[in-house]
């Protein structure tokens, strides 16, 4: 019989984010379809009793917290070392994890300190045959593959995104705390801040409801027979502070920049979907002066709904890569759409 543990750590204000509560929902989903296997949540924060209490309803028998200031922030030693005793005070052969930046650091190590396994990056968790499975993608997501593994414990960190997040009432539950206590040598990094950029300077929203995502043609030459980078930029920049939408580029125009062209000033390889980049997961989608390459349309594989603009009728995502194409100059249709969210005040 499988002992699943939930991972989770907390955020700075105390709360459980959206990744935890998915890799929650993952781990209850597994426990009903394995039937008889035990459930599990395990905390990591610097005070976890009011995270527990937001998921008191989840159905978990037991409740286990390493707190401590020494857990607050992320640190590989710490964070490896928790896990590792969680894993063990809750004799856990299936953990689920949120893929985190946090987690995906220190998780694989913990998993080796235990003679486990572990897998990252994955989008589904399923049952089969009552074995339990994990699907992800590989070759830049152009490869679907189902892994299922004998070697216990097996760690599995859950793409955020990947599933629907846990909701349920809060109550009270009663936490079993874990005593952890690192070696001196083991705290040697010390976060002293966070330098992060103005909210209306984030191009990068993955909770947003919309994708937006420029092409190289934005910086090309126009029907006038000049390039208009600048005016691109102001509409794009405008377009995202009335919508909130997180921004995405192609790969050929997040590298005009080591070509010494012009690009646009907000744009880096961390905006880049497709090829070597991300895959994002909006409900829904649109690209402009992108030319609808394979690659950069795989990166759009769990988009839900795909529109395009283009001047080409024959570009690639008319043919079958979108749902919607519009034929038109994407500067005079971005310039008209952000004059009526202006006039309707509201996002798109």
């Amino acid at each position: 019989m499988e002992t699943i543990l939930v991972l989770v750590h907390t955020e700075a204000d105390g709360a459980l984010a959206k990744p935890a509560r998915e890799a929650l929902a993952a781990g209850s989903t597994l426990a009903e379809a394995l039937g008889g296997a035990s459930l599990a949540v395990g905390l990591v924060g610097a005070e976890v009793q009011g995270a527990a209490d937001s998921i008191a309803s989840c159905g978990a028998a037991r409740f286990l917290g390493v707190a401590g200031p020494e857990f607050d922030q992320s640190r590989y030693a710490t964070d490896a070392l928790a896990a590792e005793a969680l894993c063990r005070r809750a004799g856990a052969t299936l953990i689920i994890a949120p893929g985190t930046s946090r987690w995906s650091r220190a998780l694989p190590g913990a998993a080796h300190r235990l003679g486990g396994r572990a897998d990252t990056h994955v989008a589904e968790i399923a049952v089969v045959d009552q074995t339990p499975s994990v699907t992800r993608w590989y070759y830049r997501q152009r490869i679907e593959a189902t892994t299922r593994r004998a070697q216990r414990p097996w760690m599995i960190l859950l793409d955020p995104g990947s599933g629907a997040a846990w909701e349920g009432e809060a109550g009270a539950a009663a936490v079993e705390p874990v005593s952890v206590v690192p070696p001196g040598g083991d705290v040697r990094t010390t976060v002293i801040g966070i330098q992060a950029p103005p909210a209306d300077a984030q191009t990068i929203r993955p909770d947003a409801e919309l994708l937006f995502v420029a092409g190289a043609g934005w910086t090309k030459v126009q029907a006038d027979g000049k390039a208009h980078p600048a005016e691109a930029a102001d509409l794009i920049l405008d377009f995202l502070r009335k919508t909130q939408a997180s921004l995405g580029g192609s790969k050929s125009l997040v590298d005009l920049s080591g070509e010494g062209q012009a690009v646009l000033p907000f744009m880096t390889h961390l905006n880049q979907v497709g090829q070597t980049g991300s895959t994002p997961r909006h409900p829904k989608g649109l690209t402009a002066c992108c030319h609808g390459e394979e690659p950069h349309t795989v990166g759009w594989r769990f988009i839900n709904e795909r529109r395009a603009i283009n001047l080409d009728p024959n570009c690639g995502w008319a043919r079958g890569k979108a749902d919607v194409l519009y034929v038109a100059n994407a500067f005079e249709v971005m310039a008209k759409v952000n004059a009526l969210l202006a006039e309707r005040g509201t996002k798109a």
